[in-house]
């Protein structure tokens, strides 16, 4: 029975170590600092400050960042996490993609599951590393609007619940299914703009077995805030804008809307800005700027813009911080591969940043919108 028993736990450990070393590739891969990232399902994370490094490429910064800045990191131990939207009520949501789970964390950092599964919900295994959902916005009522990635769609939850009605907002293009929606943004007017790169299909490529369409492209939802809860999504008003970007991502207007946003990840890593006129189409494209040439970990993803202007989107080394006229002020330096940014806190200078397997913040000088 001893010799048994032995066998067993050797056998055991042996699995254990192979499980592991299958994680530790993955989070590699993901550029997660420290290997090993092993799902949260609740609890309270132990919140760990330090000093915030960044990489000053102009004195705009200090107006910005202030001088004795801390990075907070409010959660860990995850293995993709993307999407942070602050809820008004005080707390924060994010996609933890790879475990198809939208996130609930709390000030003292807490986290527990909001939705599970918030991306693919097949039968058959999904097959690929990220089933879950993505980017998220609100509208001007509250309502949570999501990227589904996996999904393959975009929806809206009615009202803020879990276990709300959810209403489908697009989900294909002239009768062919949508790539994977990435990010999103609602315009004043109520029309809503995403992107559609493959990253949320199995094999995250063009050349996908179940890709049906030939561009990742950026569209537009004209009414998305005035459909009905529960109806049908308004498939013959869906506005192909954009579809020479090989992989678009993140989006973001400027403050006065005059301009839209699009980073686009990748080999080619530029974030680019459209004029936009007043049909909403898109017009003008220009290079904002162009960071191909950086070879440090991250790129062009998640990006929200302040009240003055600036642009604040991940990219190599960490967040990106630009002026209005596309000048860079400098990198706020991430210990992770950053994915997405967004604003919290009651007076909005509270940047969230989402990068891997952790949740990070920090306390700047200019609220964001």
């Amino acid at each position: 029975m001893a010799s048994m028993k032995t066998l067993q736990c050797v056998a055991l450990a042996v699995v254990l170590t192979q499980s592991l070393s299958m994680v530790d590739a993955d989070a590699r891969e993901r550029g997660i600092e420290g290997g090993v990232s092993m799902a949260i399902t609740d609890g309270v994370a132990e919140i760990t400050t330090t000093a915030l490094k960044v990489d000053r490429m102009d004195a705009g910064l200090d107006a910005i960042v202030p001088a004795d800045a801390k990075l907070e990191r409010m959660a860990t131990g995850f293995t993709w996490v993307e999407g942070p939207i602050w809820i008004p009520a005080g707390y924060l949501l994010f996609a933890e993609i790879t475990s198809n789970s939208i996130r609930k964390l709390m000030p003292d950092g807490t986290v527990s599951i909001f939705l599970q599964p918030s991306g693919y919900k097949g039968a058959a295994p999904y097959g690929g590393k990220e089933p879950g959902s993505n980017g998220m916005t609100l509208d001007r009522s509250g309502r949570l609007t999501v990227a589904g990635h996996a999904h393959r769609d975009v929806w809206r939850l009615e009202p803020l619940d879990p276990k709300a009605q959810v209403t489908v907002l697009a989900d294909s293009y002239e009768g062919k299914k949508l790539n994977s929606p990435n990010d999103l943004v609602y315009k004043s007017d109520g029309s809503l703009y995403f992107t559609d790169p493959p990253y949320g299909l199995p094999t995250q490529g063009d050349n996908d077995p179940i890709k049906e369409l030939q561009v990742s492209g950026v569209y537009r939802i004209p009414k998305a805030f005035d459909q009905k809860p529960g109806a049908a999504p308004a498939r013959d008003q869906l506005q192909l804008l954009v579809k020479d970007l090989p992989r678009p991502n993140g989006i973001a207007f400027s403050p006065d809307e005059k301009y839209l946003y699009v980073a686009n990840s990748g080999s080619q890593k530029v974030w680019m800005r459209y004029r936009v006129k007043k049909d909403g189409a898109l017009t003008d494209a220009k290079v904002f700027y162009d960071a191909s040439s950086d070879t440090r970990l991250g790129g062009p993803d998640g990006m929200k813009v302040d009240r003055e202007g600036n642009v604040y989107s991940t990219g190599p080394g960490g967040i990106w911080i630009f002026s209005p006229e596309g000048k860079p002020l400098g990198v706020i330096l991430t210990p992770e591969r950053a994915a997405n940014v967004n604003w919290g806190g009651a007076d909005r200078k509270t940047l969230y940043i989402t990068a891997s397997s952790s949740v990070y913040r920090v306390t700047l000088k200019v609220p964001g919108i």
